[in-house]
């Protein structure tokens, strides 16, 4: 997609929901990523086909991408997540500060999720892996949830995952 189609396309993309916060307040407790993920997919699923579906599909990949904040982000700066909808798609754009070391690795991790091996990447992950690594995780949402994800980087220290998720597609 060159410049001027995703520019297009980032147009039709309504906002519905953003949160930010202290990321030191963020890592403070694991359960953040549950609370917000939960809260956030209620908020926006009450008007999609099956609410309730809908919600924990979006409660389930949201947790994840915060999850990938918490094992790699800084505990300065603060963390943002905003959620579009365009059609039967949600956005989510994760930003969060990102130790200079870590930004290799998210462009990788991010680069393999739209390699042709992407899905025996990730049962490998899943098979020799004692824990989720950040790099499963993102092929988790590539594979399981047919999400497509890029990485901008506006400059240092923070990094921004988007990820585009069709649920409704998924859901119905």
């Amino acid at each position: 997609m060159n410049a001027a189609q995703r520019q297009s396309a980032e147009t039709k993309f309504e906002p519905l929901l953003q949160f930010e916060m202290e990321m030191g307040t963020f890592l403070s407790d694991w359960h953040h990523c549950d609370q917000l993920s939960t809260y956030m997919a209620r908020m926006i699923s009450h008007n999609r086909t099956d609410p309730l579906r809908h919600s924990n599909f979006f409660s389930s990949a949201l947790n994840e991408l915060l999850e990938v904040s918490f094992r790699g982000g800084l505990p300065e700066g603060r963390i943002g997540c905003a959620v579009y909808r365009h059609g039967p798609k949600e956005r989510v754009k994760l930003s969060f500060p990102c130790p200079p070391g870590q930004r290799q690795f998210f462009r990788e991790a991010v680069a393999k999720t739209h390699r042709n091996d992407a899905y025996a990447r990730y049962l490998d992950a899943l098979s020799t892996d004692l824990g989720p690594s950040r790099e499963a995780i993102l092929l988790d949402l590539a594979i399981n949830f047919d999400a497509e994800i890029r990485l901008e980087e506006e400059g240092p220290p923070t990094i921004t995952i988007i990820v585009d998720l069709p649920l409704e597609v998924i859901v119905s």
